[in-house]
């Protein structure tokens, strides 16, 4: 369960975060003959730079020292050559990098994506968007950096240090000491750093996507927030979010900041240091003066590594946090998949049968049950009305034959089979949804009716609006491929609902659920739509939620359903006849819909 603003993590321990970068290694071994690549250009960059030195000390030894200039044209052409190479082993480095750095983000971004896809809705339920989102962007673009940049440069950083170190003390064993033994207090910087900036790092991930949370929330509410007048007080709510994160930023800075002066000091020391000592060894000619240019220029090769380690080690320490967040994700296990056994059912053939047995079903965030022991059955054909005191579970019970949700105990069968045994995308051709609060998406009209049928003509998407009543689309600018904007907002509630109802009906489904799909409607408007559905709905079998009494009309059958079980079912004259709570129930719902 993702954290709200009241209840934050603990940063992951510097070993289990590790392990969550680790565990992604997967996603580098397509690329692994690309990264080989990318490590023997870096060294033969790398090999041509410290060339560059020894070439220098030869050019003052010799033909400088000698006075002898005559060949000195050729050491600079060699030089020239040598910094050719090494740009043009930089250029493929760089490039051949970039392509994997982006194949890699679009590979674990994809993935990532297609694994919340999966997980079910009490997981979306759960988990803030915002936080979704900054682990699907930012998280992934520090595990990016890190994976295809930072791992390279952090190796070449070693392989560079290693081999001038080993140079210098092949040249004066004193001063390449002096210079080895400062690796000593840069290895204590570079882990106090980690281990001090692992956790800031994650305090600032996670306040990213408290951030993200708010800014997302105040785009979608935006309406609500300006009809009440709550401006001012979602701004000092983001506000706060912000100068939080502006704080464990600031603080993560400083981490860095310390550290990285220090990979700076130790190494201008150690190189003032080298200068008093290679003069001396100069003047007591224990040293030549082409050995300590060479020398004083390999060290100088040094600083950038040296500079780089904090960059590297922040990058890495991301890079782990952003893993560890993401992993929290992938770790996530679909709750609802398709048993070994499931198959796949013919919608042709399905008569749409639906039955209810034993049926239980409780939230993981309260543990008490919502429904308990329904016995129900939905004749082929049927249209049933379910009614109930708001917070009855009505949503809940036909939330589980698509199976949004799974039932806890007992089980729910569509023409006498589990519906666990049968595929979840087979299934969800049988069973389609329209629910009372409709979700649109940012694309044409036609894209969101055709959602869940793409290959529907275009008469058999006028036949789903005139259903619908939602014959306004061709009144839009550009009809069907008007786009209708997030959230389908550009529309009018009612609006919304007929293209939800439209989308619905278009998939010509089995069975029918429709959760109170006409409750933004005027009066006039839902009984043209209730007359065109009571046509589509012959053959079909339609549960009904039932939020107010005029929609009571559209079904065969109603169900009251109280204290999580079914009270009574029969004809709405037969209950209104013999059950006092069914009566109170629909003037409850009336007198909520008049008001």
């Amino acid at each position: 369960m993702i954290p709200d603003s009241t209840d934050k993590p603990e940063p992951p321990a510097r070993r289990h975060a590790l392990s969550s970068l680790w565990r992604l290694r997967s996603y580098l071994r397509p690329y692994r003959y690309r990264m080989l690549a990318m490590l023997l250009l870096a060294g033969a960059s790398t090999a041509a730079s410290l060339l560059v030195p020894r070439m220098i000390q030869s050019v003052i030894d010799g033909p400088i020292a000698g006075g002898d200039l005559t060949g000195l044209w050729l050491f600079g052409l060699a030089v020239g050559v040598l910094g050719i190479a090494e740009g043009v082993t930089i250029w493929l480095r760089r490039y051949i990098q970039a392509r994997v750095a982006l194949s890699l983000e679009a590979d674990m971004r994809t993935d990532l994506y297609a694994h919340m896809q999966r997980l079910h809705a009490g997981f979306h339920d759960r988990w803030q968007t915002g936080q979704l989102l900054a682990r699907a962007t930012s998280d992934l673009g520090s595990m990016r950096r890190f994976l295809a940049w930072g791992l390279i440069f952090g190796l070449m950083s070693i392989v560079t240090y290693v081999a001038v170190v080993v140079q210098l003390l092949f040249m004066h064993l004193w001063l390449g000491l002096v210079v080895a033994a400062s690796a000593v207090p840069l290895f204590i910087v570079a882990r106090n750093f980690a281990r001090n900036f692992i956790k800031a790092s994650r305090n600032v991930q996670d306040q990213q996507g408290e951030v993200a949370a708010i800014a997302e929330q105040a785009a979608q509410g935006i309406r609500v927030i300006k009809a009440f007048g709550r401006s001012p007080h979602m701004q000092a709510k983001f506000d706060a979010e912000a100068g939080t994160l502006r704080d464990l930023s600031i603080g993560k800075l400083n981490i860095s900041a310390r550290s990285w002066s220090l990979f700076t000091v130790i190494p201008n020391a150690t190189l003032a240091v080298v200068l008093v000592g290679g003069a001396a060894a100069v003047a007591s000619e224990t040293l030549t003066l082409g050995a300590l240019v060479a020398f004083v220029t390999l060290q100088l090769m040094l600083i950038w590594p040296i500079e780089a380690l904090g960059w590297i080690i922040a990058n890495g320490n991301e890079a782990m946090t952003a893993a560890d967040r993401v992993k929290d994700v992938f770790d996530t296990e679909p709750a609802i998949t398709d048993r070994p056994s499931a198959v796949p059912v013919d919608r042709a053939k399905s008569k749409g049968l639906v039955r209810f047995e034993k049926v239980t079903f409780t939230y993981e965030e309260t543990g008490t049950p919502v429904l308990k022991d329904v016995d129900l059955e939905v004749r082929p054909g049927e249209t049933l009305a379910i009614a109930g005191a708001t917070g009855s579970g009505k949503t809940t019970l036909v939330s589980l034959i698509p199976r949004l949700y799974d039932v806890s105990s007992g089980r729910i069968t569509i023409d006498g089979v589990d519906i666990r045994d049968i595929t979840l995308a087979s299934l969800r051709t049988v069973v389609s949804t329209a629910f009372e609060d409709p979700t649109l998406f940012s694309m044409s009209v036609r894209e969101n009716l055709t959602l869940g049928r793409s290959d529907a003509t275009d008469a058999d998407i006028e036949e789903a609006l005139s259903v619908a009543q939602a014959d306004f689309v061709h009144e839009l600018p550009f009809g069907l491929d008007t786009r209708v904007g997030e959230q389908g907002l550009s529309l009018s509630g009612g609006q919304r609902q007929r293209l939800a109802l439209a989308r619905a009906v278009l998939v010509r489904p089995a069975v029918l659920v429709l959760d109170d799909p006409l409750s933004a409607l005027d009066v006039h408007t839902e009984e043209l739509v209730e007359r065109a559905l009571a046509s589509v709905l012959t053959g079909t079998t339609a549960l009904l939620v039932v939020h107010r009494p005029s929609t009571v009309a559209l079904a065969d059958r109603v169900a009251l359903l109280a204290d999580g079980g079914i009270a009574a079912i029969g004809t709405h004259s037969e209950l209104l006849e013999s059950t006092p709570a069914y009566a109170a129930v629909l003037s409850a719902e009336s007198e909520e819909v008049n008001a």
